[in-house]
């Protein structure tokens, strides 16, 4: 489940908004909103396709977990489910290539 999107991560890109599939956020002036945190199936879309690893998402949660963004942040989990996948950030050549790259600019 959705947790946290980090207001010092973020840059108000709102491709997390795009790409969930369950209308999970509300993009606003600012950082997304998550709205309907009830709604998120944990699909990890948006935190793949997260440019700047801003968005964490609860493995195994049924509701919300309470976890704050410094305990996120101080535990390296923003970003973790890509990288688990052997994902990196960065343009496509050599061995920091991001699957998600071309679609992530395409949707900016």
């Amino acid at each position: 489940m959705i947790e946290i999107v980090s207001e010092t991560r973020c840059i108000e890109c709102d491709i997390c908004v795009k790409v969930c599939p369950a209308n999970v956020f509300d993009a606003t002036e600012a950082v997304p909103v998550i709205a309907r945190q009830d709604d998120c199936q944990t699909c990890y879309l948006c935190e793949i396709y997260c440019p700047t690893d801003a968005l964490y998402v609860a493995e195994h949660a049924d509701g919300p977990t309470g976890i704050r963004e410094s305990e996120v942040e101080e535990r390296g989990l923003f970003g973790i489910y890509a990288r688990e996948l052997g994902w990196k950030r960065g343009k496509p050549g050599g061995s920091e290539y991001d699957p998600t790259h071309r679609i992530r600019v395409a949707q900016v």
